[in-house]
């Protein structure tokens, strides 16, 4: 599989010195380059790249309006690349593969390309089952239904506890007693109301784990377990706020208002 990559730097050298490193990579092919966020918006949604390795400031939109510009998409992978470390968490935030520092180690960066195609792995094979899905749907419904675990049974097949090893030791968390999930790169923190916990995983690995009839994505980079939602607030735009048993705050998406609505009442 051939990763068709954008790099996105309003520096030319920078955008050549990346490209040199990215050379050893036989199955990554630079498509494009842009030196700001206006054309980095357009060749994403003209060009559809898989990666874009985007840096954060520049003139005009920076790097994470790039992303928030492209969302009406189905958006490709981002790796943010800066000399500047205090965006880090603002990167995670924006479900980043990876974040890289000028000048780019050859080491984090083969890390990050193994990253890369792990994630596009998933995302192929998650559009295969969803193909499949849709073709048994219309051709074989029973066997659909056998497939999914409509049967009443499908919630055996969730996890009930969690093993989390984080700071040196291993938590055993009841799926139950989690509130929310928030999403850091390739990290999930946990939030069980009177604690929280670092989890190395990535969201979807962890959503699959998870009965969906309790626990609903309402942000791209949150999960919520909706028994332990209390109050919805409405906001601004369209999104809203759900308020959980311990008093934390989570926003909802305009683009998951929808999905929490069909549970939450």
């Amino acid at each position: 599989m051939t990763i068709r990559t954008l790099i996105v730097d309003d520096e030319k050298l920078a955008i050549q010195g990346l490209q040199v490193r990215l050379e050893p990579f036989d199955d990554v092919e630079v498509i494009d380059t842009c030196q700001n966020g206006r054309e980095a918006i357009r060749a994403i949604k003209t060009q559809k790249p898989d990666l874009v390795f985007l840096d954060i400031q520049m003139p005009g939109f920076d790097g994470f309006s790039v992303v928030q510009g492209v969302m009406e998409i189905d958006p490709p992978l981002f790796v943010f690349v800066t000399a500047y470390q205090e965006h880090a968490i603002r990167a995670f935030e924006a479900n980043a593969v990876n974040y890289l520092m000028k000048p780019v180690d050859e080491d984090k960066l083969a890390d990050t390309i193994e990253r890369v195609r792990v994630r596009l792995s998933e995302k192929k094979s998650s559009e295969e089952a969803e193909k499949l899905m849709n073709v048994l749907s219309e051709v074989a419904p029973e066997a659909a239904e056998e497939f999914t675990g409509e049967d009443g049974d499908a919630a055996g097949r969730y996890e009930k506890l969690i093993n989390v090893k984080d700071r040196g030791q291993i938590f055993r968390v009841e799926v139950g007693t989690i509130e929310h999930i928030e999403a850091a790169g390739d990290y999930m923190c946990i939030y069980t109301g009177d604690n929280s916990l670092i989890l190395r995983e990535t969201m979807k690995d962890l959503e699959r784990r998870l009965d969906p009839r309790k626990f609903q994505r309402v942000h791209r980079s949150t999960i919520v377990n909706l028994d332990q939602v209390r109050q919805v607030k409405p906001h601004t735009n369209g999104e809203c706020f759900l308020v959980l048993d311990s008093g934390a705050e989570v926003k909802v998406s305009r683009s998951y208002r929808d999905v929490v609505a069909r549970f939450v009442h």
